[in-house]
């Protein structure tokens, strides 16, 4: 949904896109749910969970405040978990759990378009002719995913009126790693079989399918067509599944404290995508593009992100999950330490700040200093290069190592960059 505050950006409007076909609408959101698989899973494998905080939230009112400058704001810096760290008044809850979170406030991203922006965050590269590079949440599908896992390896909670696959997020990885979108976070329409068609006939026209299937494999077998035959297979898993995405067995006090609001609810069901064994969720939280009354809309934004938030790195970690699976807040930039005259924020990609938890992080720690006002870095300049490589540093995965695209060897993470030792377990 376009925000009346936001720049005039497409970028703001996530489109719709249609599921590739009618089997495809559910290409993966069925999740095993059983409470000692999910123990198991624990220990066994690692996870990403993305909060994009979309149109580019304020550092200066979150992980970086400068209280009593002249780009500071009215809002005052408050002590956390963590002696001598202090983030913004508007993150109280947060604030009591930054034992577990790590700052990187040394981000220099150099591009101050939205799309643009969001590229680098979600690609860890800048644009390049003839080549477009995964997503993270493909990457790790294709690296960390199992090939039994009935889920899709990279899933989207996004806002209300979007839903679909993306194939251009998964680029030479193939549409199998594409991200698959949950509208509005609940269970895709048409979850149930047809009232007129019984079980047994259902079973009989998955054989004849699979029949059909395996035969033009054997003769056109390419990335598209065994994507395309998956979608059949996790459809069915699916079906099985749909108490997964009805929330209301889940008790009113947890409800509760995540939030009845859609954010909330969101954050509810990436908890139980995670639990049931996704490999990367993704949740896009909008809109921070507060190019006027900056300081009321983060008021509202970060008062609904908040508490659920916190809710869900508690629940996470009362579970057994927080250790294996790797948390990113993040957005495409930071917003202008100057204020301008409508008492807004502008695009500002110099000297900004994201925040990382869990899987392979040293809760507690801080890397990168902007300087008094917040208008540059003085210490620990890093870019998306850089997050990249420690991402995967985080997940036991070697950022160094490359993709083979026929026999073209592309390397996983920007070479030129390095992992943030600072912030690594």
């Amino acid at each position: 949904m376009r925000c009346h505050y936001a720049c005039g950006s497409t970028e703001h409007t996530i489109s719709r896109r249609a599921f590739l076909g009618g089997a495809a609408s559910a290409l993966g959101l069925s999740v095993l749910t059983q409470p000692t698989l999910a123990k198991e899973l624990s220990s066994q494998e690692k996870r990403v969970l993305m909060i994009f905080l979309h149109g580019g939230v304020s550092q200066l009112e979150t992980w970086d405040p400068k209280p009593g400058t002249n780009t500071g704001g009215p809002f005052q810096a408050i002590p956390t978990s963590v002696p001598g760290v202090h983030i913004s008044e508007l993150l109280p809850h947060t604030a009591k759990l930054m034992h577990k979170i790590a700052l990187i406030r040394g981000l220099n991203t150099a591009e101050d378009d939205h799309g643009k922006g969001s590229i680098i965050m979600h690609t860890g590269r800048r644009q390049e002719p003839g080549i477009t590079y995964p997503h993270l949440g493909a990457a790790c599908a294709r690296l960390l995913g199992r090939e039994d896992n009935p889920l899709p390896g990279y899933i989207h909670i996004t806002p209300r009126g979007n839903g679909g696959v993306n194939e251009a997020d998964a680029a030479f990885l193939g549409p199998r790693f594409a991200s698959v979108s949950l509208d509005d976070g609940k269970a895709p329409a048409n979850i149930d079989r047809p009232a007129g068609l019984t079980a047994d006939a259902d079973r009989l026209r998955h054989e004849l399918r699979l029949k059909a299937s395996q035969r033009f494999l054997e003769r056109r077998r390419t990335a598209q067509t065994e994507a395309y035959t998956q979608t059949y297979d996790q459809a069915a898993q699916l079906m099985r599944q749909k108490a997964l995405f009805d929330s209301s067995n889940e008790p009113a006090k947890i409800r509760d404290r995540y939030g009845r609001h859609d954010f909330g609810r969101h954050c509810l069901m990436a908890r139980r995508l995670l639990e049931g064994g996704a490999t990367f969720v993704k949740i896009s939280h909008s809109n921070y593009d507060t190019h006027h009354e900056n300081f009321d809309f983060h008021i509202e934004q970060l008062g609904e992100f908040d508490g659920p938030f916190a809710t869900l790195l508690e629940d996470l970690d009362l579970r057994g999950l927080l250790d294996s699976t790797l948390i990113i807040v993040m957005s495409e930039f930071g917003r202008t330490p100057n204020i301008n005259r409508l008492y807004g924020r502008d695009h500002w990609s110099k000297a900004w700040s994201i925040a990382v938890a869990g899987c392979g992080i040293k809760g507690g720690a801080v890397h990168g200093k902007t300087n008094a006002n917040g208008t540059a870095v003085v210490d620990g300049q890093v870019d998306g290069g850089h997050l990249f490589h420690t991402y995967f540093k985080a997940l036991g995965l070697d950022p160094k190592k490359n993709y083979y695209v026929d026999q073209r060897p592309i390397p996983m993470a920007d070479p030129k960059a390095f992992a943030i030792k600072e912030v690594l377990a």
